[in-house]
């Protein structure tokens, strides 16, 4: 079976790993351009390109997936089946070249949280459980004939990094029973329609403001909030001026008479702000202007206003 593996980030690395150890015959990769990054505009490569080059496989790098020369190229690969795993969009007449279509994995149990963030949201929604699903894909995004599921629990204490990186494992595997499945003819792809899921929840992009902490919410949905974005967006809020990042924090739930937003310290120890049925400890922060640290080191070096 020829394949075609489209991906960027890490998340799609170990994708394509596990193809290459299962002895798949991958015939090329799409990857987004080299950007340029840092002080310097140096140009950065993919993770999957890094990877793909190491494992001395072709690389295409379309600007514009309708480009006639990249479909050109991309036809002459003779594709069986084409794998994304951590891409973008693709046009029909990509998604529909290769005989077999085109398999995306997907971080999430769906038709549950469909869209761009789909780790974030399960941990902001505080779920106890997401997954992964291989499907076939269509024009909808996301709403293609599923072929495998994956199921994986998450701890209250994940962040969004850790799950991805639980998913990341969990995506190679299923991907790899896919095409097991696929060659032995023993999966039968099932429309999304027949899952009769009555609350549909969405992982839309994430933006900056859905990333500011409102203090008035209550403390276990500030906490998912924390987590659902740590590492990447950050939820973050103000101390006197400035942006205070949260990486890590615990959640104390108990009555009290202070105000939403106002704060507590011994300016040694801790720093928590008051929610309205309790108080959220920051753990890992990073104040606009530094590097990110624990709070005891923040606190050793910060003068807190009169």
């Amino acid at each position: 079976m020829r394949i075609v593996f489209m991906g960027t980030p890490d998340f799609a690395v170990a994708s394509l790993k596990a193809l290459l150890d299962a002895g798949e015959n991958v015939v090329a990769v799409i990857t987004a351009p080299d950007k340029p990054a840092g002080r310097g505009q140096k140009l950065n490569k993919s993770a999957v390109k890094v990877f793909a080059e190491a494992n001395a496989l072709p690389v295409l790098q379309p600007e514009k997936l309708r480009d006639p020369q990249f479909i050109e190229e991309l036809k002459s690969y003779n594709a069986d089946l084409q794998v994304v795993v951590a891409f973008r969009m693709l046009p029909e007449m990509v998604w529909n070249m290769p005989p077999m279509g085109t398999i995306n994995v997907h971080a999430s149990l769906l038709p549950q949280y469909r869209g761009a963030a789909p780790i974030n949201h399960a941990v902001i929604n505080g779920e106890k459980q997401s997954g992964v699903t291989t499907f076939l894909l269509q024009h909808e995004i996301d709403t293609g004939n599923i072929l495998l599921s994956t199921k994986v629990d998450i701890a209250e204490t994940d962040n969004a990094g850790i799950l991805h990186d639980k998913l990341m494992n969990a995506g190679a595997e299923t991907l790899i029973k896919t095409i097991e499945g696929l060659r032995n003819n023993t999966i039968k792809p099932i429309p999304q329609e027949d899952f009769k899921i009555e609350d549909l929840k969405h992982a839309p992009k994430i933006f900056k403001e859905d990333c500011l902490i409102d203090w008035n919410n209550s403390t276990e949905k500030i906490y998912n909030l924390i987590r659902g974005l740590s590492p990447y967006p950050t939820a973050f809020t103000y101390l006197h001026g400035k942006v205070l990042k949260v990486y890590e924090a615990e959640k104390e739930i108990q009555s009290h008479q202070k105000e939403s937003g106002t704060y507590e310290t011994d300016g040694k120890t801790y720093l928590k702000f008051a929610t309205n049925d309790g108080f959220i400890n920051l753990k890992m922060i990073q104040i606009e202007g530094k590097k990110r640290m624990e709070i005891n080191e923040f606190l050793k070096g910060y003068r807190f206003e009169k």
